[in-house]
């Protein structure tokens, strides 16, 4: 009996680690890389600008293997914190968990909400093509369900519903 394709989706024994985390305290300000922070319902990411309770976006991101694919076709190494998203994962195909909710170690869930594409700030940080690199590989947003603390090395992975 074949595996129906709605079926696939829900099949994702990959579990990914998270390599880095950053937040940016200030809309436009610098990124501060941490490693370590408090999650929460009500503000997402302790002391990022994006904490709005039930905000789309409290937290982004980025798959690591897509920013070796934008360093390829830039041809340079691109610094984490030029990408301006919150946390960088390997290890499992991020774009596969739209709609989906992740664990992140033992406490903290995520519910993916949406594609996280990348903003005009994508040229000036990158340089000229950085926007057009970026396009298909700016990782994806969620909103907080379940908080807790969240550290490098940590694993993500999908929640069976």
């Amino acid at each position: 009996m074949a595996i129906q394709m709605k079926e696939l989706f829900d099949i994702m024994p990959q579990v990914g680690q998270i390599e880095w985390i950053s937040i940016r305290p200030v809309k436009r300000g610098a990124v501060e890389s941490v490693e370590a922070i408090k999650v929460t319902v009500e503000a997402g990411l302790a002391g990022d600008h994006y904490g709005k309770e039930g905000g789309k976006r409290m937290v982004t991101l980025i798959q690591k293997e897509h920013i070796k694919t934008v360093e390829s076709v830039l041809k340079k190494e691109v610094d984490p914190k030029l990408l301006r998203r919150n946390i960088i994962v390997s290890g499992i195909n991020l774009l596969a968990l739209k709609d989906k909710t992740v664990q992140i170690g033992e406490e903290v869930q995520l519910a993916i909400t949406g594609l996280c594409h990348p903003c005009s700030r994508m040229e000036q940080n990158l340089g000229a093509g950085g926007y057009n690199a970026m396009r298909g590989h700016g990782g994806i947003t969620s909103k907080v369900i379940r908080g807790g603390t969240i550290k490098v090395g940590d694993t993500v992975k999908m929640v069976k519903e």
